[in-house]
């Protein structure tokens, strides 16, 4: 087990949960870093809007690891991404540890 990342996920966590107010599972956390890139506030969306939003915050993070390329924006100010390599092959739970060690990365300037 790796207890380094064990803790920064878990500060990680901590630190979205005091700024939202609640705790966010790792889907929740995903859709927040898509509406930040989106630049929208929360409200309600479709569940296939919830997917797109989950998407972008994927597409978004995996930028940082040179797996997508930032396309531009629609006229809708929607983020559009380009895969520039294939994810290797991953089971499951080594495809939320990748995105995980992500998040971690994606909020560290944030939390120190």
């Amino acid at each position: 087990m790796d207890y380094q990342f064990e803790r920064e996920w878990k500060e990680t966590q901590d630190w979205i949960a005091k700024q939202m107010g609640q705790k966010l599972d790792y889907a929740g956390i995903l859709f927040n870093i898509g509406l930040q890139e989106l630049n929208k506030d929360f409200g309600t969306y479709k569940k296939d809007q919830k997917l797109e939003i989950i998407h972008i915050g994927m597409c978004s993070l995996l930028v940082k690891e040179g797996y997508y390329s930032f396309v531009g924006r629609d006229e809708e100010g929607w983020p559009h991404f380009e895969r520039v390599e294939n994810l290797p092959p991953l089971a499951a739970e080594d495809q939320e540890l990748l995105l995980k060690r992500c998040i971690i990365q994606y909020f560290k300037e944030f939390i120190r």
